[in-house]
C-alpha cells in the first residue's frame, strides 16, 4: 500500500469516539485561537484585499466569511479568506517543532466545509484532530533539514491539514481520501524568504485552506493522482525533506497525536519560535530586578540559533513577528510580554527601542536539547557585572505543558473586540466553542461571529 493510502486508511478509519478526549478538547481549543487570531487579522489589509477579491470573484452561496456583513461564498473561498485572516495576526498556532500553523488551516476548512455539509459540532473536532495530525506527521518526517532549510514555507505541510479535514467531512472514501493527500502533496507551494519579509505569510494559509478543500472536492468527484507521491523518487518527501524518515509519516497510528505534543497556542503575539524568548528575558528581569538602564548585553541561547534574524529595529507587526531582538527587549523592558506587543505604543516604546542593539546571540546549548520545543535561554548582564539568566524549554501554551482554559478565552477576550462582535455575540460564541462537542450545527457559532 502507498504512503497516502496508509494514511487515508486511518484518518478514514477513526471515529469521534476512538480519539483521545484531551485532543478534542484541544481542537475546541484551536477553534477558540483561531477565530481570536482571526479577529485581529480582519483588521490587517492584506486579509481585506483577499476579502474584497474573493467577493468580487462571487460565486454559490456555501459558507460564511467571518466577522462584519458575514457574507456567503464557495466554501474554498471562505476557507481561504477566513484562514488568511488567522494567519495575518501572527496570533494562532505554531506545531513547535518545525513551526508550523497547521491549526489555522484545519479550524478555517472544517468550519467551511461543516457549514455546507451540515456536520456536527463532533464531525469538526475529529476533523480538525485528524487533519492536524497528518500536518504534524508530515513536519516530523521534515525535520533534520528539510522544509525551512531548503527554503520551503511551512504551508506545504498545514495545507494536508486542510485536505485531511476536509475530505473527512466531505465523507471521502479511503480511495479517495488518499488522492486527496495525493494532490495536496503537489499543489502547494511557498518560499520561506517571502514569508519573513511580508504578508505572503498570510497569503501561503489562504492558499493551503483553499488547496486542501479543492483537493479533496477534486478527489470526490473522481480525479486520479499519483498515489505514490510522498514516497517515490522525486516525490513530495524528498524534494521538500532532507533525507526524511517515512515512518515519521506512518508509525505508531493512534498511538502518538501531534495535537498533545507538538502543538502550541499562542497566547502572546508574534512568531512562536520567540516566544520562549520574551517568557526567559522576562523571568530573568523579574529574578534580577534589573531596570532597562542597568543592562550592558542580552544574549539569546537555543538550539541551532547562531545569529539574530528578521528586523532587529522593527517598526511594524510583521517586523515584530521576526524579530528575536524585539522579544527579548520587550521582555527585559517591561517584565512581561502580551498581546499589547502588537501594537504601535509598544513597538515604539522607548525603553523597548533602547534596548534592542543590547541584544546578542550565544553560544548555542548543549544539554537537554530534547527538552527544548522553541525554547531558549536568556541571560541578562548589567553594567555592574551582574548576570541573571532564565532556561524556558517550551512557551505558555505548549500543550506538553498543558493548556488552561482560562489563558485560552484571556485570549480570545482580548482580540476579538477587533472583529466588532454585535450586542452579546461575544460571550455567546465563546460559551458555544467551550461546548463544541455538543453543537449539533456549526452556524449555531458561524451565526455568532459578526
Amino acid at each position: 500500500m502507498s504512503v497516502t493510502g496508509e494514511i487515508a486508511a486511518f484518518v478514514t478509519g477513526q471515529s469521534y469516539a476512538d480519539l483521545p478526549p484531551k485532543a478534542i478538547e484541544h481542537a475546541e481549543m484551536l477553534i477558540s485561537s483561531t477565530i481570536a487570531s482571526a479577529s485581529l487579522g480582519s483588521t490587517i489589509e492584506s486579509s481585506r484585499i483577499i476579502r474584497a477579491l474573493e467577493l468580487e470573484r462571487g460565486g454559490k452561496a456555501e459558507a460564511t466569511l467571518w466577522f462584519g456583513a458575514a457574507e456567503k461564498l464557495p466554501v474554498a473561498a471562505a476557507a481561504r479568506v477566513n484562514a488568511m485572516m488567522s494567519d495575518a495576526a501572527a496570533s494562532d498556532d505554531s506545531d513547535l517543532r518545525n513551526i508550523v500553523h497547521a491549526g489555522t488551516i484545519a479550524c478555517a476548512t472544517s468550519l467551511a466545509v461543516a457549514e455546507k455539509t451540515g456536520a456536527s459540532g463532533q464531525d469538526v473536532l475529529a476533523a480538525i484532530v485528524l487533519g492536524y495530525e497528518m500536518a504534524g506527521r508530515m513536519n516530523g518526517a521534515m525535520l533534520g533539514g528539510g522544509l525551512q532549510k531548503k527554503g520551503f514555507h511551512g504551508c506545504i505541510v498545514a495545507a494536508f491539514a486542510g485536505a485531511v479535514a476536509a475530505g473527512r467531512l466531505m465523507n471521502l472514501t479511503q480511495p479517495q481520501m488518499a488522492r486527496a493527500i495525493a494532490l495536496i502533496a503537489t499543489s502547494m507551494g511557498g518560499l520561506h524568504a517571502a514569508a519573513n519579509t511580508s504578508v505572503a505569510r498570510e497569503y501561503h494559509a489562504g492558499l493551503a485552506a483553499m488547496l486542501g478543500v479543492n483537493a479533496a472536492q477534486a478527489a470526490g468527484m473522481g480525479f486520479l493522482a499519483e498515489e505514490r507521491i510522498l514516497e517515490i523518487e522525486g516525490g513530495f518527501l524528498e524534494v521538500y525533506g532532507n533525507k526524511p524518515d517515512v515512518a515519521q509519516v506512518t508509525g505508531d497510528f493512534g498511538d502518538r497525536w501531534s495535537i498533545l505534543t507538538d502543538m502550541g497556542i499562542k497566547l502572546v503575539p508574534g512568531g512562536h519560535s520567540s516566544h520562549a524568548i520574551a517568557e526567559a528575558a522576562a523571568n530573568a528581569a523579574r529574578a534580577g530586578d534589573i531596570a532597562p538602564d542597568e543592562v550592558e548585553t542580552i544574549t539569546i541561547s537555543r538550539p541551532g540559533f547562531k545569529a539574530l534574524t528578521g528586523p532587529q529595529y522593527p517598526t511594524d507587526l510583521i517586523g515584530v513577528a521576526h524579530s528575536p531582538a524585539y522579544f527579548a527587549a520587550a521582555g527585559v523592558a517591561d517584565r512581561d510580554f502580551s498581546w499589547a506587543h502588537a501594537f504601535e505604543d509598544k513597538i515604539n516604546d522607548p525603553a523597548i527601542r533602547g534596548l534592542l542593539g543590547k541584544v546578542r546571540v550565544g553560544d548555542p546549548p548543549t544539554g537537554n536539547l530534547e527538552r527544548y520545543k522553541s525554547g531558549a535561554i536568556v541571560t541578562i548582564r548589567t553594567r555592574d557585572g551582574r548576570n541573571h539568566s532564565s532556561t524556558v524549554y517550551a512557551p505558555r501554551g505548549a500543550a506538553i505543558l498543558g493548556i488552561d482554559w482560562a489563558d485560552v478565552e484571556a485570549k480570545y477576550r482580548a482580540l476579538a473586540p477587533f472583529a466588532k462582535f454585535s450586542g452579546k455575540n461575544l460571550d455567546a460564541s465563546m460559551k458555544v466553542i467551550r461546548n463544541f462537542r455538543e453543537v449539533k450545527k456549526v452556524s449555531e457559532l458561524v451565526g455568532l461571529l459578526r
